[in-house]
């Protein structure tokens, strides 16, 4: 099990490091940010929340995981590269942490599920 979660923490991360690199071989993303911001972040009973209040099942986690991994595939809708690929791979890894119901995990998240911080920097006006 550690190493499964070692080769989903590895792969993630060389998928951040190309995008922070432009590499042209990074995977296309499969949802947009508007689709996923509408199904794991928008509203107070969302994915996210849910999360957020301890309360979301395993599959939950797990579809977080996906969710963060394909919003760090998308460009920021404005703003630099570097913040995006910050905040995502920081939301990413907090997504994993919960997945793995590491320690710690669910201030890790809250710290990083910081809405107002990543749209201030990146959400279109």
């Amino acid at each position: 099990m550690h190493s499964s979660f070692l080769v989903k923490s590895l792969s993630v991360t060389a998928v951040l490091l190309g995008l922070a690199a432009g590499c042209s071989t990074t995977p296309k993303p499969e949802l947009t940010s508007e689709q996923i911001m509408e199904e794991g972040f928008k509203g107070k009973t969302s994915l996210a929340a849910r999360l957020t209040d301890n309360m979301g099942t395993q599959a939950d986690k797990m579809r977080m995981v996906y969710l963060t991994q394909q919003l760090a595939l998308n460009k920021p809708p404005k703003g630099d590269m570097a913040s995006w690929t910050e905040k995502t791979t920081a939301l990413n890894l907090a997504a994993v942490a919960l997945e793995r119901n590491s320690p710690d995990a669910l201030v890790t998240w809250k710290a990083a599920v910081d809405c107002k911080k990543c749209h201030t920097a990146h959400k279109p006006d």
